[in-house]
């Protein structure tokens, strides 16, 4: 599934997952560590992995995550991503829950 990724849709998988990690406005230890187990999962090159990292300490801008740019053929694996964030703190938000709510209407 994920060697199926060129760089920029890794990218912008990992923008949303970071852009879901603050969706409560803190980025937790095991939302981190989730995030570094799918950096390494991707096999993220270092210059993206900085990207990434970055992300965690300043969310990414709003506008660009934009749902529309996520191929069809990878929405499903946006989706579980975004969902292991969300669990990864054991803690499921209620801004996680809409947001994550909204992503899918906007996928469907």
């Amino acid at each position: 599934m994920f060697q199926d990724l060129d760089r920029q849709s890794r990218l912008r998988l990992m923008k949303f997952v970071c852009t879901f990690a603050w969706a409560d406005l803190t980025v937790r230890e095991q939302e981190r560590a989730f995030v570094a187990r799918m950096i390494d999962r991707l096999g993220m090159e270092s210059d993206e992995r900085r990207k990434v990292r970055a992300w965690l300490e300043v969310p990414p801008e709003p506008e660009s995550v934009d749902p529309s740019a996520i191929p069809f053929e990878h929405r499903k694996l946006f989706i579980e991503a975004i969902e292991g964030v969300i669990i990864a703190d054991g803690v499921i938000a209620p801004e996680e829950r809409e947001n994550l709510h909204i992503l899918n209407e906007l996928l469907s």
